[in-house]
């Protein structure tokens, strides 16, 4: 690979794609907001639902049944006349959409000039990455038939030829989406950040040469791996080209060689043992429990022999308390994530058996996270000496296995 001085030196001659997403003061005022009134209810207004739950919902439905609420099956059915449940679902759904509005006229506005930019490094390749979409390519309809997250279009729209609307407006929509979050504020790859960090200090002698990362949109959680695996050669894969043009353009002129490609990840062109680690970031609830069977299946013949698997993913409903689960499983109805709460009926550690892995190396585990934990109580952790926060309090579920 390129020497790194070398890297950054010839990326200069290649523009900032970023830097071409320009948002008037209204605007970001704007974003502001949305991602204001997404804290306000995420941390707020889950505070007063919990509440009501506790000091009226829980008891009417007991007394309505005869017996307590069992699972969160059962915790839905108890909420879902009660009002602060209600309007804490108006409020999320309309700030999911806004996310999305808040950045897409800033998008439109610079998006000839985007295409342009993503042209060039499509062409140039400065950093020494690339990119190949597939022009017969045809995605899943489990992406492309509904707009996932109220995402327009969903991650595969391609409105003109050459299009990175999509991946534009998901990259600078995840920042509002995730600005009031602390332990994701101002870090979009904070996911890989942490794995790739875990994994440093969980398997030493651990040197991945290939890299492979699945849904990978704009390569924001892919980049990350090279931060702590600086001689391994990072690949991407999603359904989605927009995404793909945009992040390729976006790391070629930051120096940092990505090789994107345009692959459903249930059967990709790479050949057997091609990689010693495969990695995903909120992958597998977006698929049908069938095609994540099917896709562990295909990441146990791409590992070579050692390979580990370390995907990140929402907890399992064995892996929370009822009432958690019933808050997490919010998104399969109201977000156009249909196949969310099956897959968080599954166990992940017992998928990855069932793809093939020797079941004594697969695991699942919460992982604090690092940035906002701190690298020595990180250190401790992983040595065992300190345990994780809670769940939706700075920790993220991660699970996996060696061949």
């Amino acid at each position: 690979m390129p020497d790194g001085a070398l890297q950054a030196k010839s990326a200069d001659k290649l523009a900032d794609i970023e830097a071409l997403y320009r948002p008037t003061h209204d605007e970001f005022a704007r974003q502001r907001l949305v991602s204001a009134l997404r804290k306000h209810v995420l941390i707020d207004k889950a505070v007063e639902m919990r509440a009501s739950y506790d000091a009226s919902a829980k008891g009417a439905y007991t007394k309505a049944h005869g017996h307590a609420p069992r699972d969160h099956w059962d915790i839905k059915d108890a909420m879902r006349p009660d009002m602060t449940y209600r309007v804490y679902s108006a409020l999320r759904l309309n700030a999911q959409e806004m996310t999305w509005q808040s950045v897409s006229d800033a998008v439109e506005r610079e998006l000839p000039a985007m295409i342009e930019v993503a042209a060039d490094a499509a062409r140039l390749n400065p950093a020494g990455g690339s990119v190949k979409i597939d022009p017969q390519f045809k995605p899943p309809g489990y992406v492309a038939d509904i707009d996932i997250h109220h995402i327009p279009g969903s991650f595969t729209a391609e409105l003109t030829p050459n299009d990175v609307a999509i991946g534009a407006v998901a990259a600078h929509g995840t920042r509002v989406f995730s600005g009031g979050l602390p332990h994701r504020k101002d870090n979009p790859g904070a996911v890989a950040e942490t794995v790739a960090h875990y994994l440093k200090l969980a398997y030493p002698d651990f040197k991945p040469r290939r890299i492979l990362d699945c849904g990978t949109c704009t390569g924001k959680n892919l980049a990350p791996y090279r931060d702590v695996y600086p001689d391994a050669e990072c690949y991407g894969i999603d359904v989605g080209a927009s995404g793909l043009r945009y992040g390729h353009a976006v790391f070629e002129s930051k120096g940092i060689p990505l090789h994107l490609s345009q692959q459903n990840a249930e059967l990709t062109d790479f050949p057997d043992g091609f990689f010693d680690l495969i990695a995903s970031s909120f992958f597998f609830h977006e698929v049908p429990v069938a095609s994540t069977k099917t896709i562990l299946k295909e990441h146990y013949r791409l590992l070579a022999p050692g390979g580990r698997l370390a995907h990140q993913e929402l907890p399992p409903n064995v892996e929370v308390d009822s009432y958690s689960a019933f808050v997490i499983d919010w998104d399969n109805d109201n977000n156009y994530e249909p196949d969310y709460a099956d897959y968080r009926s599954q166990v992940p550690k017992a998928l990855c058996a069932e793809a093939g892995f020797t079941a004594k190396k697969c695991w699942q585990r919460f992982i604090p996270n690092w940035r906002t934990f701190g690298v020595e109580p990180f250190a401790r952790f992983v040595a065992g000496d300190l345990a994780a926060p809670p769940y939706g309090n700075g920790s993220w579920f991660i699970f996996g296995a060696q061949k």
